[in-house]
């Protein structure tokens, strides 16, 4: 039985920061863990300030990241950190992800979780060393309506999988450069920040990983074809990929940050021998299913018939929104029980929650399709 709340520390979201707010009202929905420190900021009066106005202990906030890790890895009892929240530009993630497993943390980690396949690697190598668990925020996942997809397609309701389509577009890149934002380039736009892809690391891991988390098919091969409409630097705004999947099923991913208008449209559909499904993230709440017949059946979080893997996933009665802070609610939610189960000295086979080998497979499915895009041969076989 817990006895406490787990105590979390924090690497960057600080004031202004998107992410950093949403992973503190996730992490604290379920009064299971609460957060306790952390490095907000480079610039220490920003991280102090950002700490003050979060009400936390001034001696558990840092300036730096290492320094965060060596001290708090001293502490001991009632006061040591359980886990730490990496929510730091993408050039960073690998150091500190490594510093923080190595001095004996638990880890999430937003994606992508490195720069390269080989990072990625040393650090699910490194958690595994460590015995310490790491999560990556693909919080599409946690989503009751995916859940219900996936066990929908795992219990055989669509019959054999045909093809999966799946897009994620967005307009961010045009507001950006020529918008109400003009002027406001993000950190994003610096390779030496972001690393060698934008849009495929960014939102192209989120479209595999969605595809992965409900079919749990497996890519064979993929070709693909990358474009720079806005983006320039060298990195790829824009991105069209075929995948062959093991066992004869095939993919259509399309993915772009540049499409001007777009929000945060990311949709999936899967097509069985039976029937087929269709989920929308800017309608999280429904999952349409369409049979042999071309009847089609809506499907609403809430309903009575619906899987309890997805009953279990939803925060709210139907009609109400669960929203992605509760999304990622729900992996926090996984994630510590994995964490007490470990304190406990259970095992932690199965656990429910993006890890770092869901990070190894997203990073080589980025290198394979940038590998496929600057190819005459085109068909790549991804590494993992």
């Amino acid at each position: 039985m817990e006895n406490r709340k787990l105590r979390a520390g924090m690497i960057g979201g600080g004031i202004g920061a998107f992410i950093g707010p949403v992973h503190r009202m996730a992490l604290e929905l379920d009064n299971r863990a609460e957060l306790v420190g952390g490095a907000f900021s480079r610039d220490p009066e920003k991280s102090r300030a950002s700490a003050a106005r979060l009400y936390l202990d001034p001696q558990r906030v840092y300036h730096e990241y290492r320094v965060m890790a060596e001290r708090e890895s001293k502490l001991t009892g009632e006061q040591r950190l359980d886990f730490v929240v990496i929510v730091t530009p993408n050039s960073s993630h690998f150091e500190i992800a490594r510093t923080f497993l190595e001095n004996g943390f638990h880890v999430v980690c937003d994606k992508p979780v490195a720069l390269t396949l080989k990072q990625t690697k040393i650090l699910q190598k490194t958690a595994e060393d460590n015995n310490r668990l790491f999560m990556i925020t693909h919080a599409y996942t946690g989503y009751p309506m995916v859940v219900q997809a996936k066990q929908m397609i795992k219990n055989g309701d669509l019959g054999d999988v045909l093809k999966v389509v799946v897009e994620y577009f967005q307009g961010w890149v045009p507001f950006r450069l020529h918008g109400e934002a003009k002027g406001d380039k993000a950190w994003k736009f610096d390779p030496k920040v972001t690393g060698s892809s934008l849009t495929v690391a960014d939102i192209g891991t989120h479209a595999e990983n969605l595809a992965h988390f409900i079919t749990d098919l497996e890519i064979e091969e993929l070709c693909a074809e990358t474009t720079s409409f806005m983006a320039g630097e060298g990195l790829e705004d824009d991105a069209a990929v075929l995948i062959r999947y093991r066992g004869g099923a095939k993919g259509v991913l399309s993915v772009s940050q540049a499409l001007t208008g777009e929000h945060n449209g990311l949709t999936i559909r899967v097509y069985g021998t039976r029937k087929s499904l269709i989920w929308r993230q800017e309608q999280p709440e429904t999952l349409l299913v369409r049979d042999l017949n071309r009847f089609d059946t809506i499907l609403y979080k809430g309903n009575k018939d619906l899987y309890e893997e997805a009953d279990a996933a939803k925060r709210l009665p139907s009609g109400h929104p669960d929203g992605l802070i509760v999304a990622f609610a729900n992996l926090y939610r996984s994630f510590f029980q994995a964490i007490w189960q470990q304190i406990r000295g259970e095992a932690t086979i199965g656990r429910d929650f993006p890890s770092i080998d869901d990070g190894v497979r997203g990073m080589s499915f980025v290198e394979a399709v940038l590998d496929s895009a600057a190819s005459e041969r085109k068909w790549i076989k991804p590494a993992v």
